[in-house]
């Protein structure tokens, strides 16, 4: 507690007599000009304070000419609803030490605003002795006002015979209020659980809650960094609306920092040419700004800071930003009071109609999105707790349909990500299966145009090497025979290659026709096994025909030459993959209209892992044997091409060194009607 025997005096007043004689100070204040400052405990709003300060009220005036402190304890207990009836333990002193003191005190709570900071210290270093006319001035206004107070009981107690109405009609306004709150508060939940449209959910809740309080003005603040849009704006159109001039928050940005616009009113556009500390207002705002995205006024005749302009000010340091992380609540009964050391800030409030503001935010996952902000622009008002709870409770609510918005909004850029990856996708597949099927078109072609032009000097090589052969012993020796069939079985073997290359370049170009006629089965088969039967015996190997089929159903329907050009091919490829002593054979079934044809062999097998090759052009299986055998890996390729041609289908099963099975499916085709 303060005290000075000669300059102060100290004693329990009720809050009305501490708060009038407080209006004293100002008055006194008044006297001396624009050159003292006057502060109250509201200026303690923006910033944390220690616990000591939080049970403090005060009333400062500092100049030159006269200094004075009235200074007050809350009695324990009555930190919360202030009735007329509480008590401080008040202070009153011009002792300039004291002062001095307590200005000392108040500057070290604004360390973090160096602005604010040095103000009090420049005020601090100005207090001098009062003038005497002043003081007397004042002993002058305290003895009239202890004179003109009556001499009776502050609060009279309620008269036993008053009529029950009177006590009652307070607690039935409230619960009324309660009711009409909770009503509201219940429509704006509605809304939001039945619409995604978080435009017109914030435009409609504004309107209402702004009639329902009686506000003056209602304002919606976002944070730029915000992701969840809100309302559209022009490219050029940038809705700066102070950022902590609006919404009473100073932003952390270093030094104090300059803001100077170049802004013009022209019809509720902006035409910003503006910079802060040398960046551009876009980055500037992207990084540390905000604006107000929805407003609801009472009338017309109210400033609309949806629009508004602001001129040169600038922004200070301040730890009211994580205040409003952290849930808190800002309620400025008076700018005048709150704001009495920021003057630049207080004259902005001035110009946009701001003289009483609460402030609830806007958060949801620990992230703050923006500030739901009451405005009373002509006259003090003091913010009761039910104002406060309720516009807190709207501005939970207001989180919840932003959050529901942000979320739908990320669900619906990661489906058009997702839509965009797999047409992009779609494309490239598409452009690659394309780019193959020229490739290999290509290729084909151009084996087939090969092929056609080694068909001349073959067809030469084959005839006149097999005319040389038939001529009579005496003209040829032995060793010229033997270049002779060389020649000629080399010759056919290339003439095997290139017609098969011709069949494969066909069918894969779609020119391939099927012959289809009716035909024996076990004729095809026969044939088949009698054309191989002396290779087979050269290898010393047994060639057998297993024929497990009805007669009755020996006749088919299909392309004949084409199915004995797949048991030629499958049993040639066994033939040659089994060794000595081995055995290759053919078995023939039919199962309801389909012929199956099956070649067992008891050859080297086939890896499991080389399976899928085993059909493809041009493809030789690394065996160890691969050297000992020859072949361009056409045949089975042919094959499988062949019997896909009758709609038909081509399995094997092997085992390494026990053998293969080759499992054919060729349904009977139906006959063309030549009309």
């Amino acid at each position: 507690m303060l005290s000075s025997p000669d300059l102060s005096f100290s004693r329990t007043l009720p809050i009305v007599v501490f708060n009038q004689l407080g209006e004293l100070l100002e008055q006194m204040a008044q006297t001396v000009g624009s050159a003292a400052l006057i502060l109250t405990e509201a200026v303690l709003m923006r910033i944390y304070i220690p616990v000591e300060w939080q049970r403090q009220r005060f009333t400062l005036v500092v100049s030159e000419q006269f200094s004075a402190l009235l200074i007050g304890n809350l009695a324990q207990g009555e930190e919360g609803e202030q009735g007329i009836d509480s008590a401080l333990n008040a202070s009153l002193t011009f002792n300039l030490e004291a002062i001095a003191t307590f200005v000392y005190e108040l500057r070290d709570l604004f360390e973090c605003d160096s602005s604010t900071h040095q103000n009090l210290e420049g005020y601090r270093q100005i207090i001098r002795p009062n003038d005497a006319t002043l003081q007397s001035q004042f002993s002058l206004l305290l003895l009239e006002y202890l004179l003109t107070q009556p001499n009776q009981e502050i609060i009279a107690p309620p008269s036993s015979t008053a009529p029950t109405v009177y006590i009652c009609q307070p607690v039935e306004d409230a619960l009324k209020k309660q009711i009409s709150q909770e009503r509201l508060l219940n429509q704006v939940t509605t809304q939001i659980r039945k619409s995604l449209d978080l435009p017109v959910i914030m435009a409609t809740a504004i309107t209402q809650v702004r009639e329902f309080l009686e506000l003056d003005r209602l304002v919606i603040y976002k944070f730029a960094g915000s992701q969840v849009k809100t309302q559209q704006y022009q490219s050029d159109t940038i809705p700066f609306n102070g950022t902590a001039l609006v919404t009473g928050m100073e932003l952390s940005v270093g030094e104090p920092s300059e803001i100077y616009f170049s802004i013009h009113n022209n019809n509720g556009k902006h035409s910003p040419s503006v910079s802060v500390n040398n960046q551009p207002l876009l980055e500037y705002c992207h990084n540390y700004g905000g604006y107000i995205v929805y407003e609801a006024r009472a009338t017309d005749a109210i400033t609309s800071v949806l629009n508004y302009t602001e001129k040169n000010c600038f922004i200070r340091t301040s730890q009211c930003w994580n205040k409003y992380r952290q849930g808190f609540t800002l309620a400025v009964d008076d700018v005048e009071k709150t704001y009495a050391l920021e003057e630049c800030l207080l004259n902005f409030l001035r110009e946009c109609q701001v003289r009483a503001k609460l402030a609830a935010p806007i958060m949801f996952e620990d992230k703050l999105w923006g500030l739901l902000i009451a405005h009373q622009c002509d006259e003090p008002h003091q913010w009761n707790d039910s104002e406060k709870n309720f516009l807190v409770a709207i501005a939970e609510q207001l989180a919840i349909a932003i959050h529901q918005a942000e979320l739908m909004q990320t669900l619906t850029q990661e489906k058009e990500t997702l839509e965009q990856r797999v047409i992009e996708r779609t494309m490239a597949l598409r452009d690659a299966l394309l780019a193959a099927e020229a490739a290999s078109r290509l290729r084909s072609e151009f084996l087939a145009t090969i092929s056609h032009e080694l068909l001349t000097p073959l067809t030469y090589v084959i005839g006149m090497s097999s005319t040389l052969l038939r001529w009579p012993l005496g003209e040829l020796s032995q060793r010229q025979r033997g270049y002779l069939q060389t020649i000629h079985d080399s010759g056919e073997h290339l003439l095997e290659m290139i017609n098969d290359i011709l069949d494969l370049s066909q069918i894969e170009a779609g020119k391939a026709a099927l012959n289809i006629a009716e035909f024996s089965l076990v004729n095809v088969a026969e044939n088949a096994v009698k054309s191989l039967q002396k290779k087979a015996t050269s290898e010393q190997i047994t060639l057998k025909l297993d024929l497990q089929i009805d007669p009755r159903r020996d006749r088919f329907t299909a392309d004949a030459e084409r199915v004995e050009q797949i048991l030629w091919n499958l049993l040639t490829n066994a033939i040659k993959f089994t060794p000595e002593s081995g055995c290759v054979t053919l078995r023939l079934w039919v199962e309801d209209d389909t012929a199956i044809f099956q070649v067992e062999d008891t050859g080297i097998g086939i890896p499991e892992e080389k399976l899928p090759l085993l059909f493809e052009k041009f493809q030789q299986l690394d065996t160890p044997y691969r050297r000992r055998y020859e072949g361009t890996g056409l045949g089975l390729a042919l094959t499988k091409q062949l019997v896909e041609l009758h709609r038909g289908r081509i399995e094997v099963e092997s085992t390494v060194s026990i053998g293969s099975i080759f499992t054919v499916w060729i349904p009977t085709q139906a006959m063309k009607v030549v009309s």
